[in-house]
């Protein structure tokens, strides 16, 4: 009969570290969730170092407090191309280099024009959203285009 008891203490024990286990993991989720991604790689899996963030994939470390100053002005930021030139939603550009396209024979040329651009500031570095003739919709960086007057 003690055998039947310390068996079922030990189950006990073990579904009580589950729990605790499962807690812990759950508050780490939230904290990994709710944190800022990292400013120099746009990492999502940023964690909380003493009073600093860090990224696991890039090590950069960087201040909280940055952060919140930082996420104030993403909005007001200015998105441009690679003369310089301020773009907006709608504008025409032109791809300044050849660009290889995962799962594709062919690259999008130098001189290829992108009409009707849409921008976007939570995708990375990628931050122009447009359909390219013959290849369809995908996203680009600022860096390799050039507005159309």
């Amino acid at each position: 009969s003690t055998r039947k008891s310390d068996e079922g203490n030990t189950v006990v024990a073990s579904l009580g570290r589950l729990r605790h286990d499962h807690a812990i993991a759950i508050e780490v989720m939230w904290r990994v969730t709710s944190l800022p991604p990292c400013p120099q790689c746009s990492c999502e899996y940023t964690y909380e170092l003493v009073e600093m963030l860090a990224c696991p994939e890039c090590a950069h470390e960087w201040s909280a407090t940055v952060v919140s100053e930082d996420t104030n002005n993403v909005d007001l930021s200015e998105i441009r191309d690679t003369a310089g030139n301020v773009l907006q939603d709608g504008d025409s550009v032109q791809v300044v280099k050849d660009l290889k396209v995962k799962g594709r024979p062919t690259s999008i040329k130098v001189g290829t024009k992108v009409r009707n651009i849409r921008l976007v500031r939570d995708n990375g570095d990628h931050d122009i959203d447009c359909k390219i003739d013959g290849f369809g919709a995908m996203y680009l960086k600022s860096s390799v285009v050039r507005k159309v007057m």
